[in-house]
C-alpha cells in the first residue's frame, strides 16, 4: 500500500494496467463515439476560457471608471457584467453536459467489460469460492465509478487550468511590467511572484498530504466491508432472528464501524493539515498581487483598472499551478479506486493458475459423442488441494436417472458441480453430450428481482413460454395460489417460502425440460409426499432428460434407475 502521493512500482505496475484496461474504451468499436466526446468537450473548455478573459478585462474597464467618477461608463460596465454573467452560466453548463456525458459513456464501457470478465468462465463463482478479492461487485459498481469519473475531472481540471495559466500569465506579463530594486530590474516580476508563490503552497500541501492516498484506501476498504457485514445481516434476517443473534450482529457491525471510524479519523487528521494551509491560502492569495502591484499604483505607473485586472489575473494562475495541490484528497480517492479496479481485473485474468494451478490440477471437461455423460479417471480435490473423490469412472447415459446418496462430507454436492462445470479442482476427465442444455436445481433456486413470470422462465429463452402452459405447472407443482400474481413485481427470495422456492424450482424445470438435470436436494424444504409428487411430475414431463440427483435423505427410489453411493475419504 503507498505511502506517498507518488506511486511505488507496485502502484505503477497497476496503475498501468488500469490504463490498459480502461482506455479499451478509446481504441475499440467506442473509438469513434470516444473520439467525438472528446472533442466536444476540448472545444466546451475553450468556450468556458472566453468568460474568464472576458470578466478579467472587465475588472481594467470597471474600476479605471470608479477611479475615473465616470458615471456612464460605471453603468455600461454593469450592463456587461450581467451579459458576461449569462454567457459564463451557459459556457459552464455546456461544459458540464460534455463533461458528464464523456464520463457516463466511459463508465457504462468499463462497467460491461469488468462485469463481462466477472462473468465469463464462472469466474463470479470460484471468486465466491476462493474469496481471494474483497467486495468484487463494490470494486465493479463504486470503484469504476470513480476511477473514472475522477480521471475525466483531472483531465478536464488540468486541461482548463493549463489554458488559464496561459492565457492570463501573459495578462501579468504585459500589465505587471518590470519591477526595478536599486540597479536591478525584474521583467515579468508577477510572473515570477505566482510562479514562486504557487510552488511553495503546491509543495507544502503535497508533503502534509503525502500519507493520504494509504489513508482513503484503508478507509474505503473499512467502508466497503462494513456495507457487507450489513447486507450479509439482512440477507439471513430470518435465521438470526429465530437463533437470537441480534446482540451478537450489533457488536459484530459496531466492531466493523469501529475500524471505518478509526481509518476516519486518519484521513481527517491529513484533510485538516491540508486545511489548514489551503484557508491561509485563500485569504492571502488575493493580498499579494495587491501588495506586490501597490508600489507602481501609487507612483502613477498602474491605474487602479491595471492594478485590479493584474490581481484577477494573479489569482486566475495562482489557482490553475495549485490545482494539483488542492485537488490533492481527489487524487487519493482517484489512485485508491483505479487501484482496486486494475487488481480485480488482473485476478479476472490470473484466476485459472491461482485458482487451479498446473494443468494436471484441473478437470478436464470435454464433449462425448454418443449422447451420453463419462466420469473417465475423475478425482476432485477440495480448493486446498485436499482429495474428496479418488479415481472414478462411471457411464450414465441418455435419459437415465441416477441416485448418488452418501454421507455429509463426501463430496455429492462436489461431484455434481463438478460434472455442471463449475468445480475445477481435481483431475480426469468429464464428457459431456455436446449441445446438451444443462438445468441446475440447487437446494435454494435462485429467484431474480422482478415478475414472478420472469423468475420463473429464468433464464429466458428467445421465444416466452405459453401463458396456459405456465397456469397449468404451476398448479400442479402446488403454486395455484400465485397465478394471479405472475406479473407483480416482487423481491421472490424474501416473499416466497423456502418450500415455495424449491416448487418454483421445479415449476422452471418442466416449463422447459433440460437435457439434463442436476439435483442438489432440491426438496429438502418439503415433505416426502410433496416431494413424491414433485419427482413424478418431473418423471412424466421431462421423460428423455438426464438425471443426476445428490440426496442425504430417503428418497422413493422407483424413480431411478439405479444408485450411486460415495463414501466420505478419512481425514489425513
Amino acid at each position: 500500500m503507498s505511502e506517498t502521493l507518488i506511486p511505488t512500482a507496485a502502484d505503477a505496475r497497476l496503475l498501468r494496467h488500469f490504463a490498459r484496461v480502461s482506455f479499451g474504451f478509446w481504441t475499440g468499436p467506442t473509438r469513434r463515439k470516444a473520439i467525438l466526446l472528446l472533442v466536444g468537450l476540448f472545444a466546451c473548455l475553450l468556450l468556458n476560457l472566453a468568460p474568464a478573459i472576458a470578466v478579467n478585462r472587465w475588472n481594467k474597464f470597471f474600476f479605471d471608471a470608479l477611479q475615473n467618477k465616470d458615471q456612464r461608463q460605471i453603468l455600461l460596465s454593469i450592463s456587461l457584467m450581467l451579459a458576461l454573467a449569462v454567457a459564463s452560466a451557459l459556457a459552464s453548463v455546456t461544459l458540464l453536459q460534455a463533461r458528464m456525458r464523456l464520463q457516463l459513456r466511459w463508465r457504462e464501457w468499463l462497467t460491461q467489460t469488468l462485469v463481462r470478465r466477472w462473468m465469463e468462465r464462472r469466474r463470479f463463482y470460484q471468486l465466491s469460492v476462493l474469496r481471494l478479492v474483497d467486495n468484487p461487485e463494490a470494486r465493479i459498481a463504486e470503484d469504476g465509478r470513480v476511477s473514472i469519473e475522477l480521471f475525466v475531472d483531472f483531465a478536464t481540471g488540468v486541461t482548463n487550468a493549463s489554458l488559464m495559466a496561459a492565457s492570463f500569465v501573459s495578462v501579468l506579463w504585459f500589465i505587471g511590467g518590470s519591477l526595478t530594486l536599486g540597479h536591478v530590474t525584474i521583467p515579468g516580476y508577477l510572473v515570477i511572484a505566482v510562479v514562486i508563490y504557487s510552488a511553495s503552497t503546491s509543495f507544502g500541501m503535497l508533503l502534509l498530504g503525502r500519507p493520504l492516498v494509504a489513508c482513503v484506501e484503508a478507509k474505503a476498504a473499512a467502508e466497503a466491508d462494513f456495507r457487507f457485514e450489513l447486507s450479509h445481516t439482512r440477507e439471513n434476517a430470518e435465521t438470526i432472528a429465530l437463533i437470537g443473534g441480534d446482540d451478537a450482529e450489533r457488536e459484530r457491525h459496531c466492531a466493523r464501524f469501529d475500524q471505518v471510524a478509526l481509518r476516519w479519523t486518519a484521513v481527517i487528521g491529513r484533510q485538516a493539515r491540508m486545511l489548514f494551509l489551503s484557508s491561509g491560502n485563500n485569504v492571502l492569495a488575493p493580498v499579494i498581487p495587491l501588495m506586490l502591484g501597490a508600489p507602481k499604483y501609487l507612483a502613477g505607473e498602474m491605474s487602479l483598472g491595471d492594478l485590479m485586472q493584474a490581481a484577477a489575473a494573479f489569482i486566475q494562475v495562482q489557482s490553475a499551478l495549485n490545482w494539483l495541490a488542492d485537488n490533492s484528497l481527489r487524487l487519493a480517492d482517484w489512485f485508491a479506486s483505479a487501484r482496486r479496479v486494475a487488481a480485480l481485473d488482473l485476478f479476472f485474468e490470473n484466476l485459472d493458475e491461482i485458482a487451479i494451478g498446473a494443468e494436471e490440477n484441473m478437470i478436464d471437461l470435454a464433449f462425448s459423442d454418443d449422447g451420453a455423460l463419462h466420469l473417465c479417471g475423475l478425482s476432485i480435490a477440495q480448493n486446498d488441494g485436499r482429495l474428496m473423490l479418488a479415481e472414478t469412472d462411471a457411464v450414465i447415459g441418455r435419459g437415465e436417472k441416477v441416485l448418488v446418496k452418501g454421507d455429509s462430507g463426501a463430496g455429492k454436492s462436489t461431484l455434481i458441480r463438478a460434472i455442471a462445470g463449475l468445480w475445477p479442482w481435481g483431475s480426469g476427465r468429464i464428457l459431456r453430450p455436446r449441445d446438451a442444455r444443462i438445468a441446475f436445481m440447487p437446494q435454494q433456486p435462485y429467484m431474480p428481482r422482478g415478475t414472478l413470470r420472469g423468475a420463473l422462465d429464468y433464464p429466458h429463452d428467445d421465444i416466452p413460454p405459453d401463458p396456459a402452459r405456465i397456469e397449468k405447472i404451476l398448479s400442479a407443482c402446488g403454486l395455484a395460489h400465485l397465478v394471479s400474481r405472475l406479473d407483480e413485481e416482487q423481491s421472490w427470495s424474501d416473499v416466497l417460502s423456502g418450500g415455495e422456492q424449491q416448487q418454483l424450482g421445479f415449476a422452471r424445470v418442466l416449463l422447459r425440460p433440460p437435457d439434463i438435470i442436476i439435483m442438489d436436494e432440491p426438496a429438502s424444504a418439503l415433505d416426502d409426499l410433496s416431494q413424491t409428487r414433485l419427482m413424478e411430475l418431473l418423471s412424466e414431463g421431462a421423460p428423455g432428460s438426464t438425471i443426476i440427483h445428490a440426496a442425504r435423505r430417503n428418497v422413493d427410489k422407483r424413480f431411478y434407475h439405479r444408485e450411486i453411493q460415495l463414501k466420505a475419504r478419512p481425514a489425513s
